[in-house]
């Protein structure tokens, strides 16, 4: 197993690490990670590894078996040893990126409340599949009212629930493709702002920023037909 650092805090860079494995395909196997891994619709971590006055560069971070993370090296090189210990360091402005973006596009999924069939991120943009048969008709009032969202400067904070619980609030779950993430058995929430004047809440494995107003603003982009009732909307961040 490999413990999540990211989880715990996704605004560390960098952390000590003991070497646990290697796979067959040359990935690396810590015993605990800042490097998320693909998922979600999120992209692997990229960074490096340096140990012994040696870098070792990861392109991404993978699931490996079980519940183990693999960090992908970005060209065949010989690995740290099992045992030996490292020190993991984070291309933190792609990461930092990707956690405006996510929380971007949950904020996009509240201005525009359909069902979501799908979604990707990226360090520029995001985008999200909705379950909607007509395209959006007033681009304006949705990016004002995403920007709008941004500039309350909202808490974002997690939650946890069980598999139980959740199956009896399936309003909370606006993913229509994809099983919420499980842990333990419980189910992490991403909640923005508070329970009081909550904006938003449903289950998320990923890592976002703290507020929204550290997304900045945001401009809507493209919005493509994807099927009969598939509308994809992408929104991209200003800076």
């Amino acid at each position: 197993m490999t413990q999540m650092l990211f989880r715990d805090d996704a605004y560390l860079r960098d952390a000590p690490a003991q070497v646990a494995g290697h796979t067959a395909e040359g990935g690396l196997v810590l015993d605990a990670t800042v490097f998320y891994p693909t998922g979600g619709g999120q992209p692997g971590d990229s960074g490096w590894i340096e140990w012994d006055g040696k870098r070792l560069v990861i392109a991404t971070a993978v699931k490996g078996e079980g519940d183990t993370i693999v960090l992908v090296p970005s060209e065949p090189v010989s690995l740290p040893p099992v045992g030996a210990h490292v020190v993991q360091v984070l291309d933190w402005d792609r990461r930092y990126k990707h956690m405006r973006v996510h929380t971007a596009l949950h904020l996009l999924s509240v201005v525009i409340p359909f069902g979501v069939t799908g979604g990707q991120i990226s360090a520029t943009h995001g985008r999200l599949d909705f379950d909607m048969p007509d395209a959006p008709q007033d681009r304006d009032a949705i990016e004002g009212d995403l920007n709008d969202l941004v500039s309350v400067d909202a808490r974002v904070s997690e939650d946890w629930i069980t598999a139980a619980a959740l199956a009896e609030a399936p309003h909370l779950v606006k993913t229509m493709a994809v099983q919420p993430p499980k842990d333990a058995g419980d189910i992490r929430l991403i909640r923005i702002g508070e329970d009081q004047d909550r904006i938003d809440l449903q289950p998320c494995g990923g890592t976002h920023v703290a507020r929204t107003g550290e997304i900045g603003a945001l401009r809507l982009g493209k919005i493509e037909k994807k099927g009969r009732l598939n509308r994809r909307v992408y929104v991209h961040l200003d800076s």
